[in-house]
């Protein structure tokens, strides 16, 4: 992309606020050795900030280096907490929108979980877009999906449906605007389907100070107003906008806007919120840096043992961002299929629950504190007792004004 015009409102330049050096340019690609893990390509991220539409987007995000292949383990499946929130949204949608009976897609869809499970819910039809999809890893076991290895495109406009759900993708792509006209377009006009999208909500990131949810596959962050800025302009009427799993999340539901009505009209201003939680980010993210850096090293002349529990995105970005290598050595998560290998960028090893009891760790801090009390039920399965610190929690700060 190399550019800092927005790409989701297209009429005002970005202005940068946040820059980390060297970072992976993937964080959930299962690395087979150290060494490859530690080799693997490096990009840097330079966040930028919307006056118009208050979008936030990586303005040297680098596209061409993108890797999406079976070898993309993003699935939170694994996880009670995660499939009992997946499992109300699914029943919600279906019950909310009357999906019985009806044709369902999915742009994005990893390993088919959520059009499976909205599929079985309402007795519908459905198919799943993704290019990193593993059919030996295909959870539809009563042949109601067809999956499709690949990105949806407008040569897809053929495979029509009555709702169309998009979860944790759009953060991926940096031209917004241009992928959901894109997707309004090969809607076309006689059509009218549920949209369904999720994405990480950024103002929660800024406010908690929330590095470690900063990485380069995430060129695009969203607040409340550009998400819905976003849907207006590309002819999308809103239905809901919300927050979900402990404010994590953005949800919104839309429809095309009627054929012959008016597009809803865009207030020019965003919302001051976003402003004020990028101006306490830019103040206080250094010194919130170093306050962690000294804290780790702290532990480590102590001789104490730390773990990251959940390997994926989020441990990657705060290991590489703070510069940790041998001060950490493992990193636990409860996907198998991420058991023995490597985190891209500073080569930790990814290990079972299981095999903390042989490690003893002093310190496990938790990458999503949404987690906690999963994580405290299977540490109650051994004999350890280390103490348990949510990412978020440590030098408690002043939150940022929400006004």
């Amino acid at each position: 992309m190399n550019s800092k015009n927005c790409r989701n409102c297209k009429k005002a330049e970005l202005i940068p606020f946040y820059r980390v050096e060297g970072v992976p340019v993937h964080s959930v690609l299962l690395m087979d050795s150290k060494q490859e893990a530690l080799n693997y390509p490096k990009r840097n991220i330079e966040l930028g900030f919307c006056p118009q539409c208050g979008f936030i987007s990586n303005t040297i995000f680098d596209a061409r280096v993108i890797e999406y292949s079976s070898k993309y383990e993003e699935t939170q499946g694994f996880s009670g907490t995660f499939n009992k929130f997946q499992d109300a949204l699914a029943e919600r949608l279906v019950q909310k929108y009357r999906l019985y009976n009806k044709n369902l897609l999915e742009i994005g869809c990893g390993k088919g979980e959520f059009i499976t499970l909205l599929c079985e819910k309402g007795n519908n039809r459905g198919y799943g877009f993704d290019p990193a999809f593993v059919p030996e890893r295909n959870p539809d076991k009563n042949h109601r999906v067809r999956f499709i290895a690949d990105y949806y495109s407008e040569q897809y406009a053929h495979y029509k449906a009555d709702f169309i759900g998009c979860k944790m993708t759009l953060e991926h792509i940096p031209n917004t605007y241009d992928f959901l006209k894109m997707v309004s377009n090969a809607i076309g006009e006689t059509h009218r389907p549920i949209v369904f999208f999720q994405i990480p909500e950024t103002t929660k990131i800024l406010r908690n100070l929330g590095f470690w949810d900063i990485y380069y596959e995430h060129c695009s962050y969203f607040s409340r107003f550009s998400l819905a800025y976003l849907f207006k302009a590309t002819g999308f009427e809103i239905l809901s906008l919300d927050t979900s799993f402990d404010d994590q999340y953005l949800m919104i539901e839309a429809k095309p806007v009627r054929k012959g009505k008016s597009p809803a009209k865009i207030s020019p201003a965003y919302e001051n919120r976003t402003l004020l939680a990028v101006k306490y980010f830019k103040d206080r993210i250094r010194v919130y840096l170093d306050q962690w850096k000294s804290l780790i090293a702290c532990f480590h002349r102590q001789g104490k043992k730390i773990i990251l529990w959940g390997g994926s995105s989020k441990s990657v970005a705060f290991l590489t961002t703070l510069g940790i290598t041998d001060e950490i050595e493992y990193v636990v998560d409860i996907n198998p299929y991420k058991h023995g290998t490597y985190l891209p960028g500073n080569g930790q090893k990814i290990i079972a629950p299981d095999q903390l009891a042989d490690y003893k760790p002093d310190l496990v801090i938790v990458m999503n504190p949404i987690y906690v009390k999963e994580i405290k039920e299977e540490m109650a399965k051994t004999d350890l007792s280390p103490d348990i610190l949510p990412v978020d929690r440590p030098f408690r700060k002043k939150t940022a004004d929400r006004n």
